[in-house]
């Protein structure tokens, strides 16, 4: 970051923008992109452009995004795609995810029955297969249906489609949480264990993620049980 020659970041708040001007003063942010009511799709594609255009301009390009950079980030990866494409080197390196931060913050740990992870318009819309016995986790349920950005929060007249499709796989008293990272160093995240028949009633936002616990224990294949055992030695 310090060495760019062009620091392009999308950051989510002004302690973090803060400090990519320390870093180096010549940064810039993309988040002027964004339009109320502008589709995200056509947003992402102006921010790759730019992205892109530094490159091709010769200038070394560090382009910082809050969270994961590969995670929920469509103008990172395309913009890598691209770059690669027209014969440039880039490179994208790992940072903490919402994810990261939920296993943690939840102390759940996605290899304890396994964990399946859909964004929450796909997982309804195409009404994705889920095994109750193993962990789900639901990306962006606060902005459900909508593919546009909405500064001052999204309408939620779709999130019961969400509520109705989780109760055909898990009873109505199944607790399940609705949880957002924090955002800023010692501020706690926020928790909210809820009924799954009550979800509705509960405010979410398009920082909301929703963990669902198994709601059962995994049944086993006896037979690759007892080939298991065999193998083992175990009688």
């Amino acid at each position: 970051m310090r060495n760019a020659d062009r620091l392009l970041h999308v950051v989510a708040d002004p302690i973090a923008e803060n400090a990519m001007r320390q870093l180096n003063p010549s940064s810039e942010s993309l988040s002027g992109y964004y339009g109320e009511g502008k589709p995200r799709s056509e947003t992402y594609e102006q921010m790759v452009q730019h992205i892109v255009g530094c490159v091709r301009a010769g200038n070394q390009t560090c382009a910082a995004f809050y969270g994961h950079p590969g995670v929920f980030a469509y103008p990172s990866h395309e913009s890598i795609r691209r770059a690669r494409a027209e014969g440039y080197p880039a490179q994208m390196l790992p940072a903490v995810s919402a994810e990261d931060c939920l296993f943690a913050d939840l102390g759940v740990d996605p290899a304890t029955g396994g964990c399946q992870s859909y964004e929450a318009t796909d997982f309804v819309m195409h009404r994705r297969l889920v095994d109750p016995s193993s962990q789900l986790l639901l990306w962006q349920v606060g902005s459900l249906g909508d593919w546009t950005y909405r500064r001052n929060g999204y309408n939620l007249h779709a999130f019961p489609l969400l509520v109705q499709r989780l109760l055909e796989l898990y009873p109505p008293t199944h607790n399940v949480v609705v949880y957002e990272a924090a955002v800023f160093p010692m501020c706690p995240p926020t928790v909210k264990t809820v009924p799954l028949a009550n979800l509705n009633e509960h405010d979410v936002t398009a920082a909301s993620t929703l963990y669902v616990p198994a709601a059962r224990a995994p049944t086993p294949d006896p037979y690759v049980q007892q080939a298991l055992a065999g193998a083992a030695g175990v009688s």
